[in-house]
């Protein structure tokens, strides 16, 4: 490891900076098989494999299943590694020990049973399901698109909204189901982040024991586990508020993305003649964009350190607005889409190859942005509400 990566690492535990360098290798893995993932609208299975041999799937698990339990920091830095060699396996990369966490916030029966079976969780949160309230849980139908990674895993979460017999008001719930109780249809077809398989799951008035049901608005209010479930107090998504915690790899991504960018605008000016003959590293045009393009890359990254520092600080010196959140990863994120136009633009016809990193790349961060929770306006909607005293929209 070299002296300048062994600084950026400073500060990660050991078994973050072993996980970091295992991601890196996960990262060029799915690099070297970009092309391929583009025509299959997916990373491989040995991408997948990889994640899973590292640890990084089980990365964020309670400490009580035997994982190392990492910060949010070190997951953030894990996606950011990845994405600045694939984006699109940046995004299966940080759905895996993320959506592997949200059993955390379940009741202990059902905690057990999807954890100790060792396999991976996809979801899609979007509550468009019909829900039953039935004897011992809930039966649930919809038809849910962008399924990310379904086709390696073998649990499936979906979102509804349901009155619970706990409960006096209809909230939002997510129920979690085994893959081969639902149809998958693969459907995935896009312009960006092709690579992330996000197809269409339906399911049909499948059975739900309570102890698969959680509770998201009872998890993003307490910040704590169901009563009765084991409470690990250093749990990383204790604490802090669920969806502005389970939000923060999105920004990274767009941050790992946009720094591959930024060195490849350099080594390509470097080796660029221009046909009046001059070296374009040479030129005040490059030399001034680049300098451009560092200063946003910087602005961004210490955004993100703010993000992280409002997670850390949200019970003792908080709470802070949704609003707040929302807003800070939206404008790194357009910071990072509007990087990667730049580079684009100003290295000529030569950056439209498709399928080539530029071109990939490019189109990916786009494809992150238009992520509902990474909306601009609506972003800065809801933090402008927020100022004036009033609630905005989404959900941190």
């Amino acid at each position: 490891m070299s002296v300048s990566t062994k600084q950026k690492l400073k500060g990660f535990t050991d078994v973050e900076v072993e996980l970091i360098e295992k991601a890196r290798e996960a990262g060029q893995l799915a690099e070297s098989e970009l092309a391929t993932s583009e025509l299959n609208a997916s990373v491989s299975q040995n991408f997948v494999n990889k994640l899973i041999e590292a640890g990084i799937t089980r990365a964020n698990l309670p400490k009580e299943y035997g994982g190392p339990q990492i910060s949010l920091r070190g997951l953030g830095e894990i996606v950011r590694t990845i994405a600045y060699h694939n984006i699109s396996a940046a995004w299966v990369g940080y759905f895996f020990p993320l959506h592997n966490s949200l059993p955390a916030h379940l009741p202990q029966e059902g905690r057990d049973e999807i954890i100790n079976s060792g396999d991976l969780i996809v979801d899609v949160f979007a509550p468009i399901g019909q829900v039953t309230v039935v004897d011992g849980g809930i039966r649930l139908t919809g038809t849910y698109n962008y399924t990310s990674g379904v086709k390696f895993a073998k649990w499936i979460g979906l979102g509804a909204i349901a009155q619970l017999p706990e409960s006096d008001r209809p909230e939002f719930i997510m129920g979690f189901m085994r893959k081969d109780e639902v149809q998958v249809n693969e459907n995935w077809d896009t312009f960006g982040l092709r690579g992330s398989g996000s197809n269409q799951v339906v399911a049909t008035d499948v059975f739900i024991p309570r102890s698969r049901v959680l509770r998201l608005e009872v998890a993003n209010d307490t910040r704590r586990p169901p009563a009765g479930s084991n409470y690990d107090p250093d749990y990383s998504y204790y604490h802090v508020p669920f969806f502005s915690a389970f939000y923060l790899g999105f920004p990274n991504m767009a941050l790992g993305g946009a720094k591959r960018l930024i060195d490849e605008y350099k080594k390509r000016t470097e080796a660029r003649v221009r046909l009046h003959g001059e070296n374009e590293k040479d030129s005040p045009r490059s030399q001034r964009i680049l300098a451009h393009l560092m200063l946003e890359y910087k602005k961004a990254n210490g955004l993100m350190e703010q993000y992280y520092d409002l997670l850390a600080t949200y019970e003792t010196e908080g709470p802070y607005e949704k609003g707040e959140f929302a807003s800070i990863r939206a404008e790194i994120i357009k910071i990072c889409q509007d990087i990667a136009t730049t580079v684009m633009v100003s290295l000529g016809g030569a950056s439209l190859t498709k399928n080539e990193t530029i071109e990939v790349f490019v189109r990916d961060i786009i494809a992150v942005a238009t992520h509902i929770t990474s909306l601009y306006e609506d972003a800065l909607y809801t933090y402008g509400r927020n100022l004036y005293g009033y609630q905005g929209i989404g959900w941190g």
